[in-house]
């Protein structure tokens, strides 16, 4: 079995005809809220890419791009300066740079294939909704992909000047407590197996979350 192939719709996440069913707690989350966010796409050019941790090491110049791309590691937020418009509340100008880290394909002057890293940075100066100052510190972040198009070599830099395709998100967030109605802990089934043959009857009889009683609260009436 699985969320999706259990016989008894209802109890596990996904939609529902009738929220009130089932209903029956509320719990404290820790969660991440998101304020705002903001999106741009864009194309950049002739833009200088500085390339490190070649592999093989010491190619032999010059290079002929090949393809590049984002790599999956996350974006990093520098040089961020937020400053709050006195006549708009909760509103503010927001610069910063998105460090969007990619990966290089090229073969050298050898015929030899390799790889290269490199970062393409994007300066995003807009208007968000931020919210007032807390306890709670309120962060922006940044998220990023790239598709490098083409790419020529730089005899001076020993990287590239390419053009690419970028797509930047970002992102007011903060790290907060939220109440929500609750359906109590999700209950997982076992899994379908491929065979039907049981290697541990009884052994797994452990209850899969924790069982407490909540206090009372002070102010029940």
């Amino acid at each position: 079995m699985s969320f999706y192939t259990d016989s008894r719709p209802g109890i596990f996440p996904g939609q529902t005809n009738n929220a009130m069913n089932g209903l029956c707690e509320r719990i404290c989350i820790q969660t991440t809220k998101v304020f705002d966010a903001c999106m741009l796409q864009a194309q950049i050019n002739d833009y200088a890419l500085t390339l490190t941790d070649f592999n093989p090491a010491n190619p032999t110049t010059p290079l002929t791009f090949v393809s590049g791309n984002s790599i999956g590691t996350p974006a990093t937020v520098t040089g961020l300066t937020i400053t709050r418009f006195e006549d708009r509340p909760n509103f503010a100008r927001v610069q910063a740079n998105i460090n969007i880290p990619v990966t290089v394909t090229y073969t050298d002057a050898n015929n030899v294939a390799g790889t290269a890293n490199g970062t393409i940075t994007v300066t995003q100066d807009v208007i968000m909704y931020v919210p007032q100052p807390s306890l709670t510190p309120i962060d922006v972040v940044g998220f990023g992909s790239a598709v490098i198009a083409s790419g020529v070599y730089n005899p001076t830099t020993g990287g590239f000047t390419i053009n690419a395709c970028v797509t930047v998100i970002l992102k007011v967030v903060a790290v907060v407590d939220v109440l929500v109605p609750s359906y109590g802990y999700c209950p997982i089934p076992p899994c379908t197996p491929y065979s039907n043959e049981d290697v541990c009857p009884g052994v797994f009889e452990m209850p899969l979350y924790p069982t407490a009683v909540a206090p009372q609260s002070t102010n029940a009436r």
